[in-house]
């Protein structure tokens, strides 16, 4: 088993938490002539010949462990309690108390009260380890309904009434896919990977594992 870090948003966070978000799918870049989806070779369509590839987060059974916005508390604080040293995680406002072996690595943090963008978050500190449970490489368009909710959309509102859901309509017609395309394209569009680019992807299916 592999481990590697992977990046995540505070809502995707909050989504992973709940339950809630079991898929996510990443830009294959630089877009190949072949990638490996679950070990066997996919050609990708107009692509560049740039050779094969295998995905960059890992296959089946590797682990990814979860950078997110986060903090070092100093003493006294309203979150730490009788001066213990702890990491805030900005995505819940939760708290993590430090093992011993990890307060001189926690102290060469700031504790400024200023959160360290997710890119900065050691191994030591994360909380949340994410088991891949399937790996395979498709259009971003291609995604469904299921796989929008699978995403962490929650409520992608009523196509019928416009409302948020359970809209209590007569005839609903729930669209999560809508939601994920807003969401796709207000990380994605500006780096030239929006929705009507409809780039190749990694779609990495996983479960959070317990502790």
């Amino acid at each position: 088993m592999k481990e590697r870090p992977i990046l995540f948003s505070g809502e995707m966070v909050r989504a992973i938490l709940a339950g809630s978000k079991t898929q996510t799918r990443r830009v294959i870049k630089p877009k190949p002539l072949w990638v490996y989806d679950s070990k066997v070779p996919v050609k990708t369509e107009d692509a560049d010949p740039k050779g094969a590839i295998k995905c960059p987060y890992g296959q089946p059974g590797d682990r990814l462990w979860v950078r997110e916005t986060h903090r070092a508390m100093i003493r006294g604080s309203e979150c730490a309690p009788g001066w213990v040293p702890q990491i805030e995680f900005r995505a819940d406002r939760k708290c993590f108390d430090l093992p011993p072996i990890c307060i001189s690595e926690w102290q060469k943090m700031k504790t400024d009260g200023n959160w360290r963008p997710s890119i900065f978050m050691p191994r030591w500190a994360s909380r949340i380890n994410l088991e891949i449970t399937g790996v395979r490489v498709e259009r971003v368009q291609e995604i469904t309904e299921e796989d929008s909710r699978a995403e962490g959309i929650i409520d992608g509102g009523c196509l019928n009434c416009g409302k948020s859901e359970p809209c209590g309509c007569a005839n609903p017609e729930p669209d999560a896919r809508d939601a994920f395309i807003w969401l796709w394209n207000s990380i994605n569009e500006k780096r030239g990977f929006g929705w009507d680019a409809n780039p190749w992807v990694w779609v990495v299916e996983f479960r959070r594992e317990r502790t």
